[in-house]
């Protein structure tokens, strides 16, 4: 099978098209053929080595939409022939940027039949982590103020339909550019975090969605109302001095990683199914230009999801 793989950590220009034998699946294990395959920041961070990543992983990528070629011993959700979607166990289980790849079966769940693979490979990783962040750590309730930073990025713009969903009155920061894809997406109100310092604009918020840290993570605290929460997605050392201020707001802090859960994959193609979640695909990539969607990714300008097209 075609893969993208990488000898070295670096910039785009280490990833490279080569053979590797098609994976044959273990126990409880399923091997998709996978169309579509997801580009998250993470992979990129990956691809880079950057200090908390621990190894090279020879074959990126977590996104998986497909069609299962094969089952281990012990499988009875899927059959042969079963379009399926699905993140790979994060971090252990890269391997979704080429043609076939291997998980547990419960990583997947049958594809929405109103998606397409582009949209749907598009979805696992990001809407996972938006769903854990705010269904499950946040328990995001109806009437409650939830501020989501970078509301138009990959996480972002999912977790504003994902909110909506949940009955919350939803604020976005983001460039005006993005401002009306976001109010198409359900977000009540929007900062310019360009013109607008979102800390002088909004209060007695009930959750925050940090994707973006430092700084800005640590000022969030202060938005919220007592009691409130916020979630952050990501680390970058400066973690000690926010949660010294969210004791002295009395709030909480909550640092998570997306995991792997057929249960919120099958919540977020119910969401799918009934037209409350849809993912923005910002742009398309063969899997043999996947340098160059590592590259676009990079600039930090995309406006939801990049994807590689397999199949």
């Amino acid at each position: 099978m075609r893969v993208i793989t990488q000898d070295a950590f670096g910039g785009p220009e280490v990833l490279k098209e080569a053979e590797r034998p098609r994976p044959v699946p273990g126990l409880s294990e399923i091997v998709v053929r996978v169309h579509a395959a997801g580009l998250n920041p993470t992979d990129w961070k990956h691809r880079a080595g950057l200090p908390w990543v621990p190894e090279l992983r020879p074959v990126l990528g977590w996104d998986v939409s497909g069609v299962v070629e094969a089952i281990g011993p012990g499988v009875t959700l899927f059959k042969p022939g079963d379009e399926v979607f699905g993140m790979l166990p994060y971090p252990h289980g890269a391997g979704a940027h080429a043609e076939y790849a291997k998980a547990t079966a419960r990583s997947f769940t049958h594809k929405p039949s109103n998606l397409d693979h582009v949209q749907a490979g598009a979805l696992p990783l990001a809407a996972l982590t938006a769903y854990q962040a705010l269904v499950d750590t946040a328990d995001v309730r109806p009437g409650q103020r939830v501020l989501i930073h970078a509301a138009a990025g990959g996480v972002g713009h999912l977790a504003v339909q994902i909110a909506k969903a949940r009955g919350a009155y939803v604020i976005g920061t983001a460039s005006a550019g993005k401002h009306d894809l976001l109010r198409e997406l359900g977000a009540d109100e929007l900062i310019d975090y360009r013109t607008t310092d979102f800390a002088d604009a909004v209060d007695s918020v009930d959750v925050v969605l940090d994707t973006l840290a430092g700084d800005v993570r640590t000022r969030s605290l202060g938005v919220l109302r007592e009691g409130g929460i916020l979630v952050s997605i990501l680390t970058d050392g400066s973690e000690a001095e926010a949660v010294r201020k969210a004791a002295e707001l009395g709030v909480r802090l909550e640092g998570m990683v997306v995991e792997a859960d057929h249960a919120g994959t099958r919540a977020i193609a119910e969401l799918a199914e009934q037209g409350k979640l849809r993912a923005h695909i910002d742009a398309t990539y063969p899997l043999a230009e996947a340098a160059k969607a590592h590259a676009h990714g990079e600039t930090n300008r995309t406006t939801g999801k990049i994807v590689l097209v397999v199949r």
